[in-house]
């Protein structure tokens, strides 16, 4: 998308040849509407960026509306593109096609008022408990209000508490309705706003309950290293007794070769495969 600014003869809009003029919050604005060609390996990365990156946010829209508002204010962009820019440079990590979300850089609010400080959190029954130092040493007030949310990425959901407990308390118990949530990956996030909503903090990762599950390139790692795995025990074994057989002459030198061979390669194999247990 680029910037159009109005000609000799005034500002045009609509659709010319393969490219289309329109006004977006005041400014205007041109796109083009061709068929795009084939994509290079970079476009391709941006490609995968952004769809990591809007898989993120989709549950996270609601909380984003409020905790980005006042930096929108008075700018060209909405509080989805900031949430947009903001992640895709900085909470992404690995490369094309192997692009995913790294949660503990994830940036839900960007202001002045004083952060979260030592904030903990932990697992109830129904759901979740947090703790934080109510003490304020900049900018911040008694009154603040707690804003959290847990992104549930396993299931593409969200749970948004947009007032969820004032700065003084110290801390606040978060309920979780579905029997799931308890089991499942969950990330959080919090940040402060004003009681008058003009300021708000920076988001601040909480932490990580309930570990964090395979990719599909993981998973595929390991059945492999696995099957590896299983062929070289199999074979170990009959090299172990084979070696005695061939030291004793029981067997032919071509063929105990054969097997040390694949014993040494399976062996060296394994030592450099991804998918090795933790």
């Amino acid at each position: 998308m680029a910037i159009c600014k109005p000609g000799p003869f005034g500002q045009p809009s609509g659709k010319i040849g393969n490219t289309i003029f329109y006004m977006l919050k005041g400014q205007p604005v041109c796109r083009s509407n061709g068929k795009p060609g084939k994509a290079t390996l970079k476009q391709k990365a941006n490609q995968q960026e952004m769809k990591v990156t809007m898989e993120l946010l989709k549950p996270m829209k609601d909380f984003i509306n409020v905790s980005f508002k006042l930096e929108s204010e008075g700018s060209v962009k909405n509080p989805h593109n900031l949430a947009t820019s903001y992640n895709k440079k900085q909470a992404l990590s690995g490369e094309y096609p192997n692009i995913k979300v790294d949660y503990n850089k994830v940036v839900l609010s960007r202001g002045l008022l004083e952060s979260a400080a030592d904030l903990k959190v932990s697992k109830g029954a129904d759901g979740l408990r947090l703790n934080w130092n109510s003490n304020i040493t900049e900018d911040g007030g008694t009154d603040d209000i707690l804003m959290v949310l847990v992104s549930h990425p396993t299931k593409k959901q969200a749970s948004i508490f947009l007032n969820a407990a004032r700065r003084a308390d110290g801390s606040c118990f978060l309920p979780l309705d579905k029997d799931w949530m308890m089991r499942e990956q969950m990330e959080v996030y919090a940040c402060f706003k004003s009681s008058n909503e003009k300021l708000i903090s920076d988001s601040t990762y909480v932490g990580n309950l309930n570990g964090v599950p395979d990719s599909p390139l993981e998973k595929a790692e390991k059945v492999k290293y696995q099957v590896v795995k299983d062929r070289f025990d199999l074979l170990a074994a009959d090299y172990d007794q084979k070696r005695m057989d061939y030291a004793e002459g029981v067997i032919t030198t071509k063929a105990f070769r054969y097997l040390e061979k694949e014993y040494q390669v399976l062996k060296e194999k394994l030592k450099h495969m991804p998918g090795k247990p933790s």
